[in-house]
């Protein structure tokens, strides 16, 4: 039953002077990490308190170690299950695709979002292959601590943790935004006075306290399950209702009266927009670039803008340390092949939909629109088809979105901060200490803490503060992008340079039967995120030197983010190493390549997510082992 009493599961240490076996490969031993920090990896004393692992195999496709309890080192917290990986940020498909549809036109937008699904499919394969193999806590920071750089760590760390708490904070305002939802096209007038009447600092504090609260209790996966369904039914849903606009007769008080068809693609619209605007942070034209290298810069702002509405993706490993289907250790393979197939897929067909019934200059997603919601093209699509009630219903649904957003966004930065804590990376021990203690599973100061930073939502209420907070909100995005890179890059590093020894490299052979996870090719996928995110990263502030004066602000969003990541690198190894001369020798990569915590998928002749009929013909058995496979793919 799914409402059992919790069980209390103990911590288990891994002590780092004992050889540890791998379950993959039982006969070999292998000596323990080197240059592991001692007051890290050789303490005895347990952290924090005992784990709930409350939750069924349905709440997230994330696996833990052979530990049949459910505890992966010193970790503390709530247990979660197979189905809860439906955490997704819908925000910047619903708000963020009608600016995506202006800059580069139907075609454009489309290709946009489906370079960038291809991108982010590289990294989560590369990420989730390492976690299926190793879930410890905090895969994002943890495995370039090992395999690359414990400064990397280190660093990658500190800003995850930043961009997840400030993305959440920004969602908090995107829900008071969009409450304040106003549509007048002097044909049809819609608009909410609840939110118009309501200072926003109102609603950011409700929802903050909701948020908290829901961190606050182990309650995140079950909830997070249900909202995950509900995003994607809702996705589905209007996918099938703009293809339905697309190609119905309209009704008698739509906009329109012929069938839209393939009218917004063909002329004098175009598969590509060929002309590029530069505008002011008021949002005023300066110049217009035409031609090739207007519609070049239209497509690569379109591309940038696109990552906004994938960055999240990677939360699917997050929970990786707190599963409690520890019998399952393909999970996480399929939690990576699920959240590729239904995300990126359902994300592009939803702007291919789109982009048939709303045309690229509707001048509510060109910056004439009253309100964060009437930007939407979904919310266009269906006034002008002559269904203004639907418009409620799906402001409404962005609403309930950006809320969600803000409870996956707090709960990925309170775990972090949380194994930032057990690594000692947090400052003074008596700060440290408390930041790893934990109440019924869950890091309860971490959460605060994250909460308590949160505040910088209330800059978002109106005006020129509510721009910084954008700024940084779009900083936070590009920070996602150094993560990235760090992933992709540590795959490589583990893969092709053996910084293994002989001993612990066996236990990474992916041509093994019971290795948890094999992404064909995965070394190429890497490869590929890597260099994608890292041209990303160089050229992503492109338009502030576009701009007349150069617009600083902008550069400094788009670009602080990497000085920042330096200065963190630097910071740990002068604390840790000093700055003599004698001691620069040892600034040199510091990574443990350890390989331990590994875990093995079952011995079944089948595994998970294969359709393999066990006769031949119609018969009950064939039937019933394809309803099994239809259910794995979608639970």
């Amino acid at each position: 039953m799914d409402h059992e009493k919790p069980e209390v599961v103990s911590p288990q240490i891994y002590e780092i002077s004992e050889a540890t076996r791998s379950p993959i490969t039982p006969d070999i031993e292998y000596p323990p990490s080197v240059n592991e920090p001692t007051n890290v990896d050789e303490r005895n004393e347990p952290r924090g308190e005992s784990v709930w692992r409350v939750l069924r195999e349905r709440h997230i496709n994330v696996s833990p170690t052979d530990d049949p309890r459910g505890t992966i080192g010193n970790g503390k917290r709530i247990g979660l299950q197979t189905r809860q990986m439906l955490i997704l940020s819908t925000q910047g498909l619903f708000l963020g695709c009608g600016t995506s549809l202006a800059v580069a036109g139907p075609g454009g937008a489309v290709l946009s979002y489906v370079l960038m699904g291809t991108v982010i499919s590289s990294v989560i394969s590369s990420l989730c292959e390492m976690t299926a193999l190793m879930p410890v806590n905090a895969p994002v920071m943890e495995f370039p601590r090992r395999f690359l750089d414990r400064g990397v760590g280190f660093a990658v760390g500190w800003m995850y943790w930043f961009a997840y708490t400030i993305l959440a904070a920004d969602e908090l305002v995107a829900v008071s935004n969009t409450i304040r939802f106003r549509y007048d096209d002097h044909k049809t007038f819609l608009h909410w006075s609840t939110g118009e009447n309501v200072d926003n600092a109102v609603w950011i504090s409700l929802f903050l306290v909701i948020v908290i609260c829901i961190n606050m209790f182990p309650v995140f996966g079950e909830l997070e399950y249900i909202f995950g369904c509900f995003k994607i039914i809702f996705i589905v849903m209007l996918i099938m209702m703009m293809l339905v606009l697309g190609i119905m007769r309209p009704r008698a008080d739509a906009y329109y009266s012929q069938v839209i068809g393939s009218r917004y693609w063909d002329r004098p619209y175009s598969f590509f927009n060929p002309v590029y605007q530069v505008k002011d942070e008021d949002g005023n034209i300066q110049r217009v670039i035409q031609g090739t290298i207007g519609t070049f810069l239209a497509m690569w702002t379109t591309i940038v803008h696109a990552i906004f509405a994938y960055v999240g993706m990677d939360i699917i490993a997050s929970t990786a340390a707190e599963s409690k289907s520890l019998a399952d250790a393909e999970s996480m393979k399929m939690g990576a092949r699920k959240i590729n197939l239904r995300i990126i897929t359902l994300y592009s067909l939803a702007m291919l939909t789109v982009s048939f019934v709303v045309p690229s200059d509707h001048p509510f997603i060109n910056g004439k629109a009253q309100s964060v919601g009437a930007k939407s093209p979904f919310i266009i699509a269906v006034v002008e088809a002559g269904i203004p009630s639907a418009a409620h219903l799906f402001n409404a649904v962005f609403v309930f979105s950006s809320f969600t957003c803000a409870i996956n966004s707090m709960y990925v930065a309170s775990r972090v901060l949380h194994t930032l804590a057990l690594q000692d990376q947090t400052g003074p021990e008596f700060i440290s200490r408390r930041l790893r203690a934990c109440r019924s599973g869950v890091p309860t100061r971490a959460v605060l803490v994250t909460a308590a930073m949160m505040l910088i939502g209330y800059m978002g209420r109106t005006g020129s503060p509510g721009e910084r907070l954008s700024e940084l909100a779009s900083n936070c995005t590009v920070s996602c992008l150094i993560v990235y890179i760090s992933i992709c890059a540590t795959l490589e590093d583990v893969k092709l340079y053996g910084n293994a020894s002989e001993a612990q490299a066996a236990m990474y052979d992916r041509d093994h039967a019971r290795y948890p996870y094999k992404s064909h090719g995965q070394w190429l996928k890497a490869a590929y995120g890597m260099v994608a995110c890292s041209i990303l990263l160089v050229f992503n502030g492109v338009a502030a030197f576009l701009e007349d004066p150069f617009d600083t602000r902008r550069f400094v969003a788009s670009y602080i983010g990497i000085p920042v990541f330096l200065v963190l690198i630097l910071g740990y190894k002068v604390r840790r190493h000093g700055l003599g001369l004698s001691r620069l020798r040892h600034w040199g990569p510091e990574r443990s390549n350890d390989l331990r915590n590994t875990i093995q998928a079952s011995g079944a002749k089948t595994r998970k997510g294969k359709l393999l009929f066990p006769a031949s013909g119609l018969t009950l058995e064939n039937a019933r082992t394809l309803a099994d496979w239809i259910w794995v793919w979608l639970k």
